[in-house]
Protein backbone atom coordinates (compact mmCIF):
# COMPACT_ATOMS: atom_id res chain seq x y z
CA UNK A 1 0.00 0.00 0.00
CA UNK A 2 1.34 3.15 -0.74
CA UNK A 3 1.24 5.47 2.09
CA UNK A 4 1.45 8.72 0.14
CA UNK A 5 -2.10 8.22 -0.50
CA UNK A 6 -3.40 7.83 3.87
CA UNK A 7 -3.00 10.81 6.34
CA UNK A 8 -1.23 9.44 9.72
CA UNK A 9 -3.98 10.41 13.17
CA UNK A 10 -1.83 8.78 15.56
CA UNK A 11 1.75 6.51 15.28
CA UNK A 12 -0.96 3.67 15.00
CA UNK A 13 -3.71 5.02 13.40
CA UNK A 14 -4.02 6.09 9.79
CA UNK A 15 -7.01 8.32 7.84
CA UNK A 16 -7.68 8.00 4.43
CA UNK A 17 -8.32 11.38 2.97
CA UNK A 18 -11.90 12.63 1.08
CA UNK A 19 -11.46 14.30 -2.48
CA UNK A 20 -13.89 17.30 -2.57
CA UNK A 21 -17.19 16.01 -3.85
CA UNK A 22 -16.45 12.42 -1.93
CA UNK A 23 -19.58 11.27 -0.58
CA UNK A 24 -18.19 8.15 1.06
CA UNK A 25 -18.04 8.23 5.22
CA UNK A 26 -14.72 8.68 7.07
CA UNK A 27 -11.63 5.80 6.51
CA UNK A 28 -9.40 4.54 9.32
CA UNK A 29 -6.79 2.21 9.45
CA UNK A 30 -5.08 0.50 12.45
CA UNK A 31 -1.39 0.10 11.61
CA UNK A 32 1.95 0.80 11.56
CA UNK A 33 3.86 2.40 8.32
CA UNK A 34 5.61 -1.26 8.08
CA UNK A 35 2.21 -3.10 8.54
CA UNK A 36 0.42 -0.94 6.23
CA UNK A 37 3.26 -0.70 3.05
CA UNK A 38 2.98 -5.02 3.49
CA UNK A 39 -0.81 -4.57 2.76
CA UNK A 40 -2.08 -4.92 -0.84
CA UNK A 41 -3.27 -1.61 -2.48
CA UNK A 42 -6.90 -3.46 -2.97
CA UNK A 43 -7.63 -3.89 0.97
CA UNK A 44 -7.95 0.91 0.05
CA UNK A 45 -9.76 0.09 -2.38
CA UNK A 46 -12.38 -1.97 -0.45
CA UNK A 47 -12.80 -0.45 2.49
CA UNK A 48 -13.54 2.99 0.57
CA UNK A 49 -15.59 1.18 -1.11
CA UNK A 50 -17.40 -0.17 2.34
CA UNK A 51 -17.36 3.47 3.51
CA UNK A 52 -19.81 4.42 0.62
CA UNK A 53 -22.69 1.96 2.04
CA UNK A 54 -25.73 3.61 2.89
CA UNK A 55 -25.95 4.15 6.93
CA UNK A 56 -22.87 3.64 7.81
CA UNK A 57 -21.96 4.70 11.69
CA UNK A 58 -18.84 6.13 12.06
CA UNK A 59 -15.97 5.48 9.78
CA UNK A 60 -15.16 2.56 7.70
CA UNK A 61 -11.97 0.95 9.40
CA UNK A 62 -9.43 -2.00 8.96
CA UNK A 63 -7.27 -4.07 11.79
CA UNK A 64 -3.52 -4.41 11.69
CA UNK A 65 -3.85 -7.96 10.51
CA UNK A 66 -6.00 -6.69 7.11
CA UNK A 67 -5.38 -8.40 3.47
CA UNK A 68 -7.66 -8.50 0.85
CA UNK A 69 -10.76 -10.23 1.21
CA UNK A 70 -14.01 -10.77 -0.70
CA UNK A 71 -16.10 -7.73 -0.83
CA UNK A 72 -14.61 -6.27 2.72
CA UNK A 73 -11.08 -6.78 3.03
CA UNK A 74 -10.79 -9.43 5.78
CA UNK A 75 -9.88 -7.24 8.67
CA UNK A 76 -12.41 -4.62 8.32
CA UNK A 77 -14.97 -3.51 10.47
CA UNK A 78 -18.27 -1.12 9.67
CA UNK A 79 -21.48 -0.80 11.60
CA UNK A 80 -25.12 0.38 10.25
CA UNK A 81 -27.62 1.90 12.02
CA UNK A 82 -31.21 0.49 10.93
CA UNK A 83 -32.81 3.38 11.81
CA UNK A 84 -30.57 5.45 9.22
CA UNK A 85 -31.45 3.11 6.24
CA UNK A 86 -28.29 0.95 7.10
CA UNK A 87 -27.31 -2.54 5.57
CA UNK A 88 -26.72 -5.74 6.04
CA UNK A 89 -23.84 -6.99 3.88
CA UNK A 90 -23.12 -11.47 3.16
CA UNK A 91 -19.24 -9.68 1.95
CA UNK A 92 -19.10 -7.92 5.11
CA UNK A 93 -19.50 -11.21 7.43
CA UNK A 94 -17.74 -13.53 5.42
CA UNK A 95 -18.34 -16.99 3.49
CA UNK A 96 -16.96 -19.47 6.57
CA UNK A 97 -20.11 -17.24 8.87
CA UNK A 98 -18.74 -17.74 12.42
CA UNK A 99 -15.45 -18.72 11.74
CA UNK A 100 -13.82 -18.37 15.01
CA UNK A 101 -11.54 -20.20 17.96
CA UNK A 102 -12.27 -21.91 21.35
CA UNK A 103 -9.49 -21.96 24.04
CA UNK A 104 -9.47 -24.33 26.25
CA UNK A 105 -6.77 -23.97 29.09
CA UNK A 106 -5.46 -27.26 30.88
CA UNK A 107 -4.18 -28.26 34.52
CA UNK A 108 -1.17 -29.59 32.20
CA UNK A 109 2.13 -28.40 32.44
CA UNK A 110 4.76 -28.68 29.05
CA UNK A 111 7.47 -31.13 31.62
CA UNK A 112 4.02 -33.36 31.84
CA UNK A 113 2.92 -33.57 28.56
CA UNK A 114 6.30 -33.81 26.84
CA UNK A 115 7.05 -37.47 27.02
CA UNK A 116 3.24 -38.16 24.92
CA UNK A 117 2.74 -35.34 22.40
CA UNK A 118 3.95 -37.44 19.56
CA UNK A 119 1.17 -39.78 20.50
CA UNK A 120 -1.63 -36.87 21.37
CA UNK A 121 -0.59 -35.72 18.03
CA UNK A 122 -1.39 -39.13 16.62
CA UNK A 123 -4.76 -39.85 18.71
CA UNK A 124 -6.11 -35.75 18.01
CA UNK A 125 -5.42 -36.59 14.14
CA UNK A 126 -7.56 -39.88 14.20
CA UNK A 127 -10.03 -38.47 16.76
CA UNK A 128 -10.91 -34.76 14.69
CA UNK A 129 -12.25 -35.05 11.55
CA UNK A 130 -9.86 -32.47 9.19
CA UNK A 131 -10.32 -32.16 5.07
CA UNK A 132 -11.95 -30.84 2.69
CA UNK A 133 -15.49 -32.50 2.24
CA UNK A 134 -14.59 -34.32 5.25
CA UNK A 135 -17.81 -36.02 7.60
CA UNK A 136 -17.48 -36.97 11.31
CA UNK A 137 -19.51 -39.93 13.04
CA UNK A 138 -22.44 -37.41 13.88
CA UNK A 139 -25.46 -37.67 11.18
CA UNK A 140 -28.25 -35.74 11.81
CA UNK A 141 -31.47 -36.09 10.07
CA UNK A 142 -33.50 -32.23 9.26
CA UNK A 143 -35.01 -32.24 12.20
CA UNK A 144 -31.97 -32.60 14.14
CA UNK A 145 -29.79 -29.91 12.26
CA UNK A 146 -32.77 -27.15 12.33
CA UNK A 147 -32.40 -27.78 16.26
CA UNK A 148 -28.69 -27.34 16.21
CA UNK A 149 -29.20 -24.19 14.20
CA UNK A 150 -31.39 -22.64 16.68
CA UNK A 151 -29.66 -23.58 19.65
CA UNK A 152 -26.42 -23.68 18.67
CA UNK A 153 -23.59 -25.00 21.82
CA UNK A 154 -26.64 -25.15 23.81
CA UNK A 155 -27.99 -28.58 21.77
CA UNK A 156 -24.70 -30.10 21.90
CA UNK A 157 -24.59 -29.67 25.51
CA UNK A 158 -27.89 -31.31 25.97
CA UNK A 159 -26.52 -33.86 23.71
CA UNK A 160 -24.14 -34.66 25.91
CA UNK A 161 -21.12 -33.06 24.50
CA UNK A 162 -19.47 -30.75 27.00
CA UNK A 163 -21.03 -29.44 30.01
CA UNK A 164 -23.36 -26.39 30.82
CA UNK A 165 -19.63 -24.62 32.32
CA UNK A 166 -18.68 -24.31 28.93
CA UNK A 167 -21.61 -22.31 27.84
CA UNK A 168 -20.25 -19.30 30.41
CA UNK A 169 -17.58 -18.60 28.19
CA UNK A 170 -19.23 -18.54 24.89
CA UNK A 171 -20.10 -15.36 23.27
CA UNK A 172 -24.13 -15.01 23.83
CA UNK A 173 -23.66 -18.22 26.17
CA UNK A 174 -22.98 -20.65 22.77
CA UNK A 175 -26.93 -19.40 21.14
CA UNK A 176 -27.30 -16.52 19.09
CA UNK A 177 -30.87 -15.24 19.11
CA UNK A 178 -33.07 -14.53 15.34
CA UNK A 179 -31.96 -17.60 14.10
CA UNK A 180 -34.01 -18.40 10.90
CA UNK A 181 -33.76 -22.28 9.93
CA UNK A 182 -36.76 -22.33 7.33
CA UNK A 183 -34.07 -19.07 5.78
CA UNK A 184 -31.59 -21.58 4.99
CA UNK A 185 -31.41 -23.65 1.75
CA UNK A 186 -31.76 -27.41 1.54
CA UNK A 187 -28.29 -27.64 -0.69
CA UNK A 188 -26.72 -25.37 2.39
CA UNK A 189 -28.60 -28.00 5.25
CA UNK A 190 -27.36 -31.13 3.03
CA UNK A 191 -23.95 -29.66 3.29
CA UNK A 192 -23.74 -29.59 6.79
CA UNK A 193 -25.41 -33.06 8.02
CA UNK A 194 -22.37 -35.19 7.99
CA UNK A 195 -19.89 -32.00 8.98
CA UNK A 196 -20.91 -31.61 12.42
CA UNK A 197 -17.61 -31.93 14.64
CA UNK A 198 -15.42 -31.63 12.01
CA UNK A 199 -12.77 -29.64 11.23
CA UNK A 200 -12.60 -28.13 7.64
CA UNK A 201 -9.79 -27.00 5.68
CA UNK A 202 -7.53 -24.18 4.93
CA UNK A 203 -6.32 -22.08 7.95
CA UNK A 204 -8.30 -24.27 9.90
CA UNK A 205 -6.75 -25.89 13.01
CA UNK A 206 -6.49 -27.29 16.31
CA UNK A 207 -3.40 -26.53 17.89
CA UNK A 208 -1.93 -27.82 21.50
CA UNK A 209 0.08 -24.94 22.43
CA UNK A 210 2.24 -23.83 25.35
CA UNK A 211 2.35 -20.89 27.46
CA UNK A 212 5.63 -19.09 26.72
CA UNK A 213 5.15 -15.90 27.91
CA UNK A 214 2.78 -13.75 30.39
CA UNK A 215 2.59 -9.99 29.43
CA UNK A 216 0.08 -8.95 32.12
CA UNK A 217 0.07 -11.12 35.18
CA UNK A 218 -3.48 -10.12 36.64
CA UNK A 219 -5.35 -10.93 33.36
CA UNK A 220 -3.70 -14.40 32.72
CA UNK A 221 -4.35 -15.12 36.41
CA UNK A 222 -8.19 -13.92 35.67
CA UNK A 223 -7.85 -16.47 32.36
CA UNK A 224 -6.17 -19.04 34.50
CA UNK A 225 -3.04 -18.71 32.39
CA UNK A 226 0.46 -20.06 33.85
CA UNK A 227 3.92 -20.15 32.31
CA UNK A 228 4.46 -23.41 31.23
CA UNK A 229 0.66 -24.43 31.29
CA UNK A 230 -1.29 -26.19 27.81
CA UNK A 231 -3.47 -24.41 25.91
CA UNK A 232 -5.48 -25.83 22.86
CA UNK A 233 -6.90 -23.65 20.44
CA UNK A 234 -9.66 -24.83 18.03
CA UNK A 235 -9.70 -22.65 14.85
CA UNK A 236 -12.93 -23.33 12.45
CA UNK A 237 -16.78 -22.36 11.75
CA UNK A 238 -19.72 -23.50 9.88
CA UNK A 239 -18.41 -25.73 7.41
CA UNK A 240 -20.37 -25.74 4.50
CA UNK A 241 -23.35 -24.63 5.81
CA UNK A 242 -22.16 -21.25 6.16
CA UNK A 243 -20.44 -21.08 2.67
CA UNK A 244 -23.48 -22.41 1.17
CA UNK A 245 -25.70 -19.57 2.59
CA UNK A 246 -23.19 -17.01 1.70
CA UNK A 247 -23.47 -18.32 -1.87
CA UNK A 248 -27.16 -17.83 -1.86
CA UNK A 249 -27.74 -14.73 -0.07
CA UNK A 250 -25.12 -12.74 -2.57
CA UNK A 251 -27.24 -13.27 -4.96
CA UNK A 252 -30.13 -12.71 -3.26
CA UNK A 253 -28.68 -9.22 -1.81
CA UNK A 254 -27.45 -8.31 -5.33
CA UNK A 255 -31.09 -8.62 -6.89
CA UNK A 256 -32.30 -6.23 -3.61
CA UNK A 257 -30.03 -4.07 -3.66
CA UNK A 258 -30.74 -3.41 -7.70
CA UNK A 259 -34.74 -3.29 -7.11
CA UNK A 260 -34.02 -0.57 -4.10
CA UNK A 261 -31.55 1.70 -6.13
CA UNK A 262 -28.56 1.04 -4.14
CA UNK A 263 -25.35 2.21 -5.70
CA UNK A 264 -22.82 -0.93 -5.41
CA UNK A 265 -19.40 0.15 -6.11
CA UNK A 266 -18.27 -3.29 -6.55
CA UNK A 267 -21.12 -6.23 -7.01
CA UNK A 268 -19.19 -8.40 -3.83
CA UNK A 269 -21.06 -5.78 -1.81
CA UNK A 270 -24.08 -6.93 -2.71
CA UNK A 271 -26.38 -6.16 0.29
CA UNK A 272 -30.03 -5.15 1.20
CA UNK A 273 -31.71 -2.53 4.07
CA UNK A 274 -31.02 -3.96 7.39
CA UNK A 275 -34.91 -3.67 7.42
CA UNK A 276 -35.93 -4.77 4.61
CA UNK A 277 -37.64 -8.45 3.77
CA UNK A 278 -34.43 -9.39 2.37
CA UNK A 279 -31.98 -8.37 5.04
CA UNK A 280 -34.13 -10.21 7.70
CA UNK A 281 -33.57 -13.43 5.69
CA UNK A 282 -30.37 -13.06 5.47
CA UNK A 283 -29.87 -12.18 9.28
CA UNK A 284 -32.19 -15.07 10.10
CA UNK A 285 -29.93 -17.45 8.18
CA UNK A 286 -26.58 -15.83 9.01
CA UNK A 287 -27.80 -16.42 12.64
CA UNK A 288 -28.33 -19.80 12.08
CA UNK A 289 -24.80 -20.85 10.80
CA UNK A 290 -23.25 -18.52 13.49
CA UNK A 291 -25.14 -21.22 15.99
CA UNK A 292 -23.53 -23.96 13.42
CA UNK A 293 -20.08 -22.79 14.09
CA UNK A 294 -20.74 -22.59 18.04
CA UNK A 295 -22.02 -26.31 18.01
CA UNK A 296 -19.16 -27.41 16.17
CA UNK A 297 -16.90 -26.19 17.96
CA UNK A 298 -18.82 -27.65 20.72
CA UNK A 299 -18.21 -31.09 19.60
CA UNK A 300 -14.87 -30.25 18.57
CA UNK A 301 -14.02 -29.57 22.07
CA UNK A 302 -15.86 -32.55 23.27
CA UNK A 303 -13.68 -35.04 20.47
CA UNK A 304 -10.09 -33.01 22.30
CA UNK A 305 -11.20 -34.25 25.61
CA UNK A 306 -11.86 -37.57 24.76
CA UNK A 307 -8.42 -37.66 22.83
CA UNK A 308 -6.69 -36.17 26.22
CA UNK A 309 -8.06 -38.52 28.26
CA UNK A 310 -6.89 -41.18 26.37
CA UNK A 311 -2.86 -40.30 26.65
CA UNK A 312 -3.18 -38.04 29.54
CA UNK A 313 -6.40 -39.64 32.00
CA UNK A 314 -6.18 -37.43 34.86
CA UNK A 315 -5.64 -34.09 31.92
CA UNK A 316 -8.82 -31.37 32.87
CA UNK A 317 -9.37 -29.10 29.40
CA UNK A 318 -11.92 -26.00 30.64
CA UNK A 319 -13.33 -23.43 27.99
CA UNK A 320 -10.97 -20.11 28.39
CA UNK A 321 -13.82 -18.73 25.58
CA UNK A 322 -15.03 -18.86 22.50
CA UNK A 323 -14.73 -16.09 20.00
CA UNK A 324 -15.91 -15.45 16.37
CA UNK A 325 -14.58 -13.01 14.01
CA UNK A 326 -16.74 -13.34 11.11
CA UNK A 327 -20.23 -11.89 12.19
CA UNK A 328 -22.56 -8.90 12.02
CA UNK A 329 -23.93 -8.32 15.26
CA UNK A 330 -26.33 -5.86 17.22
CA UNK A 331 -24.67 -4.16 19.59
CA UNK A 332 -25.19 -0.57 21.61
CA UNK A 333 -22.15 1.89 20.71
CA UNK A 334 -21.65 5.08 21.62
CA UNK A 335 -21.18 7.69 18.44
CA UNK A 336 -20.90 11.37 18.56
CA UNK A 337 -21.56 10.67 22.61
CA UNK A 338 -25.12 9.09 21.84
CA UNK A 339 -25.66 5.42 22.52
CA UNK A 340 -26.85 4.18 19.16
CA UNK A 341 -27.76 0.31 18.19
CA UNK A 342 -25.69 -0.86 15.30
CA UNK A 343 -25.29 -3.67 13.37
CA UNK A 344 -21.72 -4.30 13.35
CA UNK A 345 -20.13 -6.56 10.47
CA UNK A 346 -16.50 -8.23 11.76
CA UNK A 347 -15.07 -9.84 8.71
CA UNK A 348 -11.69 -11.23 10.30
CA UNK A 349 -12.00 -9.18 13.07
CA UNK A 350 -12.51 -10.15 16.86
CA UNK A 351 -15.01 -8.54 18.93
CA UNK A 352 -12.82 -7.10 22.37
CA UNK A 353 -15.15 -5.63 24.77
CA UNK A 354 -12.71 -4.08 28.00
CA UNK A 355 -13.17 -4.55 31.14
CA UNK A 356 -16.43 -3.64 33.19
CA UNK A 357 -18.76 -4.53 30.23
CA UNK A 358 -22.04 -6.27 31.51
CA UNK A 359 -21.73 -9.05 28.68
CA UNK A 360 -18.44 -10.37 29.82
CA UNK A 361 -18.46 -13.46 32.25
CA UNK A 362 -17.92 -12.78 35.63
CA UNK A 363 -14.68 -13.91 36.06
CA UNK A 364 -13.20 -12.18 33.24
CA UNK A 365 -15.17 -8.07 34.09
CA UNK A 366 -12.46 -6.95 35.97
CA UNK A 367 -10.02 -7.99 32.88
CA UNK A 368 -11.32 -7.44 29.66
CA UNK A 369 -12.87 -9.91 27.33
CA UNK A 370 -10.33 -12.80 26.54
CA UNK A 371 -9.40 -12.65 22.39
CA UNK A 372 -7.19 -14.41 20.49
CA UNK A 373 -4.66 -13.76 17.95
CA UNK A 374 -3.86 -16.94 15.77
CA UNK A 375 -0.84 -17.49 14.38
CA UNK A 376 0.61 -19.98 11.82
CA UNK A 377 1.69 -23.31 12.74
CA UNK A 378 5.24 -22.32 13.42
CA UNK A 379 5.03 -18.84 14.85
CA UNK A 380 3.05 -18.85 17.79
CA UNK A 381 -0.19 -17.13 18.78
CA UNK A 382 -1.57 -14.20 21.54
CA UNK A 383 -4.16 -14.51 23.63
CA UNK A 384 -5.18 -10.36 24.44
CA UNK A 385 -7.40 -8.58 26.78
CA UNK A 386 -10.28 -6.11 25.55
CA UNK A 387 -8.92 -2.92 26.30
CA UNK A 388 -10.94 0.20 27.70
CA UNK A 389 -11.54 3.13 25.45
CA UNK A 390 -11.32 0.71 22.04
CA UNK A 391 -12.75 3.56 19.28
CA UNK A 392 -13.26 0.97 16.45
CA UNK A 393 -16.20 -0.47 18.08
CA UNK A 394 -14.86 -2.64 20.51
CA UNK A 395 -12.86 -5.04 17.60
CA UNK A 396 -9.68 -6.13 17.76
CA UNK A 397 -7.36 -8.06 15.03
CA UNK A 398 -8.55 -11.76 15.23
CA UNK A 399 -4.68 -13.38 13.64
CA UNK A 400 -1.45 -12.64 12.04
CA UNK A 401 -2.75 -12.35 8.58
CA UNK A 402 -2.05 -13.39 5.28
CA UNK A 403 1.00 -11.78 3.47
CA UNK A 404 1.13 -14.01 0.58
CA UNK A 405 -1.48 -15.52 -1.47
CA UNK A 406 -2.09 -19.21 -1.66
CA UNK A 407 -0.52 -19.95 -4.88
CA UNK A 408 2.74 -18.10 -4.50
CA UNK A 409 2.96 -20.48 -0.98
CA UNK A 410 2.94 -23.30 -3.23
CA UNK A 411 5.26 -21.97 -5.29
CA UNK A 412 7.23 -21.57 -2.94
CA UNK A 413 7.10 -24.32 0.17
CA UNK A 414 6.62 -27.68 -0.30
CA UNK A 415 4.54 -29.72 2.22
CA UNK A 416 6.78 -32.37 3.38
CA UNK A 417 9.44 -30.27 3.99
CA UNK A 418 8.14 -27.75 5.90
CA UNK A 419 6.84 -30.62 8.26
CA UNK A 420 10.50 -31.98 8.58
CA UNK A 421 11.68 -28.38 9.32
CA UNK A 422 8.80 -27.88 11.49
CA UNK A 423 9.16 -31.06 13.30
CA UNK A 424 12.95 -30.16 14.07
CA UNK A 425 11.84 -26.83 16.12
CA UNK A 426 9.60 -29.40 18.22
CA UNK A 427 6.81 -28.86 16.55
CA UNK A 428 4.63 -31.45 15.34
CA UNK A 429 2.24 -31.40 12.31
CA UNK A 430 -0.62 -33.73 11.52
CA UNK A 431 -2.09 -33.16 8.24
CA UNK A 432 -3.71 -34.91 5.50
CA UNK A 433 -3.34 -32.33 2.72
CA UNK A 434 0.33 -31.54 1.89
CA UNK A 435 -0.69 -29.03 -0.62
CA UNK A 436 -2.70 -27.42 2.58
CA UNK A 437 0.53 -27.38 4.33
CA UNK A 438 2.20 -25.67 2.06
CA UNK A 439 -0.50 -23.17 1.59
CA UNK A 440 -0.47 -22.27 5.16
CA UNK A 441 3.05 -22.07 5.95
CA UNK A 442 4.45 -19.97 8.44
CA UNK A 443 6.05 -17.19 6.22
CA UNK A 444 2.78 -16.91 3.46
CA UNK A 445 1.75 -14.82 6.87
CA UNK A 446 2.41 -11.39 8.60
CA UNK A 447 4.71 -11.34 11.78
CA UNK A 448 2.41 -12.29 14.27
CA UNK A 449 4.47 -10.46 17.04
CA UNK A 450 4.18 -7.50 15.49
CA UNK A 451 0.56 -8.13 14.90
CA UNK A 452 -0.19 -8.52 18.59
CA UNK A 453 2.30 -5.87 19.65
CA UNK A 454 0.69 -3.16 16.96
CA UNK A 455 -2.76 -3.95 17.94
CA UNK A 456 -1.99 -3.61 21.91
CA UNK A 457 -0.37 -0.05 20.86
CA UNK A 458 -3.01 1.19 19.12
CA UNK A 459 -5.51 0.39 22.48
CA UNK A 460 -7.67 -2.44 20.30
CA UNK A 461 -6.50 -5.23 23.16
CA UNK A 462 -4.06 -5.59 25.27
CA UNK A 463 -1.22 -8.79 25.63
CA UNK A 464 -2.01 -11.14 28.25
CA UNK A 465 0.23 -14.24 26.94
CA UNK A 466 2.23 -15.50 23.94
CA UNK A 467 1.36 -19.45 23.01
CA UNK A 468 4.10 -21.22 21.71
CA UNK A 469 2.64 -24.16 19.56
CA UNK A 470 3.96 -28.20 19.75
CA UNK A 471 1.33 -30.09 17.93
CA UNK A 472 -0.90 -28.86 15.00
CA UNK A 473 -3.51 -30.38 13.60
CA UNK A 474 -4.99 -29.92 9.84
CA UNK A 475 -7.14 -30.48 7.35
Amino acid sequence: MNLNQLHPLQPYLWSFPRHPGDKRAEVLLYGTAPLLVSMDDKVLEQIANVASLPGLAGAAMTMPDAHWGYGFPIGGVAAFDAEQGGVISAGGVGFDISCGIRCLRSNLDLYDATPSLKELADTLFRTIPAGVGEEGEIKLNPAQLDQVLQDGALWAVRQGYGNAADLEYIEERGRVAGAIPDNVSELAKKRQRGEMGTLGSGNHYLEVQVVERIHDEAAAAAFGLREGGIVISIHCGSRGLGHQIGTDYLILLAKAAGRLGIHLPNRELACAPIESPEGQQYIGAMNSAINCALANRQILTHLTRTAFAKIYPHATLETLFDVSHNTCKVETHEIDGKPRRLHVHRKGATRAFGPGHPMLPERYRAAGQPVVIGGSMGTGSYILAGASGNQAFASSSHGAGRAMSRNKALARWHGRELISELAQQGILIRSRSMRGVAEEAPGAYKDVDLVAEVTEQAGLARRVAFLRPKVCVKG
